[in-house]
């Protein structure tokens, strides 16, 4: 990436972004470094720990959002956010370029209940997962087996060098 200074500074964030899924971000730089590098963050289908990588959230707003999620309130935007928070959009407004807001189809994700484990499917069983085709389930196999096993959907990513609009598809399909 070429746009990235040879600073050992943003060197070490940018690995620690790639690296840890848990590592919580700490400015509007570090914001924009991880959207850059592919980071975002579906408000639909984000988990405690993915709201907990925001600066400025509290555990307590991260299990709210959670909680509301999956009651069945879907968020369309970050005005949907805040009110859910309580809190103003002016606070939240850093947050708008890591955040999407996905739209699903229920019915098209219960289809599709069984998820697949990339870490012991077969080629086969992985070419059933919508979105992966014959030739990236074959990729995912053998990536696995000179590499080791996948940690996490990030660390499938990347290792795989997938784009985020693909995973944002994926990790309704994918456990690890």
């Amino acid at each position: 990436m070429n746009w990235l200074p040879l600073n050992p500074k943003l060197q070490k964030l940018r690995s620690k972004l790639l690296n840890d899924p848990y590592y919580r971000l700490q400015s509007g730089e570090e914001i924009a470094i991880a959207v850059e590098l592919g980071i975002r963050i579906d408000a639909n289908q984000a988990t405690v720990d993915d709201w907990l990588r925001l600066p400025g959230l509290s555990i307590h707003q991260a299990r709210s959002l959670v909680e509301l999620q999956h009651s069945g309130v879907r968020f369309y935007c970050i005005e949907d956010v805040a009110a859910a928070l309580n809190i103003s959009v002016h606070r939240l407004e850093p947050l708008k370029s890591i955040l999407s807001f996905s739209y699903y189809d229920d019915d098209t994700l219960d289809h599709f209940k069984a998820k697949v484990n990339p870490n012991t499917a077969t080629v086969e069983s992985l070419a059933q997962v919508p979105f992966i085709d014959l030739s990236l389930a074959q990729v995912v196999v053998e990536n696995r087996l000179s590499d080791g096993p996948y940690r996490n959907l990030a660390d499938f990513q990347r290792r795989l060098n997938l784009p985020a609009t693909m995973i944002a598809q994926l990790m309704y399909y994918l456990k690890f």
